[in-house]
């Protein structure tokens, strides 16, 4: 396994650098294999997505469909890809931010009850309450 951090990601999704982009799409698209798969961390995901709807304007279904990508592709691992996914839909659904939606369900998969945040878009979501 690989590890890919987000500038590798990002390169590849966005196509943007004329040097940094065709390298990571020949890492993703030709070395990575079943058998030697990439590996996106949670904080890899989280700022690919952070990444992707600030400095590229994507948001809700539009985001949603490259983490989709992201987490269908045979040659990529997702850490806690039942959380991320959730998330994903989440976004795509307009119920919440990614990276917010993702810290609660990574909270709630760790035992915690609820997740405290002065976040007041946060604080609407399942999983979320003021301290």
């Amino acid at each position: 396994m690989i590890g890919l951090d987000t500038n590798v990601l990002v390169r590849h999704i966005t196509q943007d650098d004329p040097v940094q982009s065709p390298v990571a799409s020949d890492v993703i698209e030709r070395r990575l294999t079943p058998q030697v798969p990439g590996f996106i961390s949670v904080p890899a995901m989280a700022e690919t997505a952070w990444v992707l709807a600030r400095s590229y304007g994507l948001a809700g279904p539009e985001l949603a469909a490259v983490l989709e990508q992201l987490l269908q592709s045979s040659v990529l691992v997702v850490d806690c890809e039942q959380q991320v996914y959730a998330a994903m839909i989440a976004e795509r659904e307009g119920r919440g931010r990614f990276a917010d939606t993702l810290i609660a369900e990574l909270g709630a998969r760790a035992g915690c009850n609820y997740t405290l945040t002065f976040d007041r878009k946060a604080q609407r979501l399942p999983g979320f309450a003021l301290p």
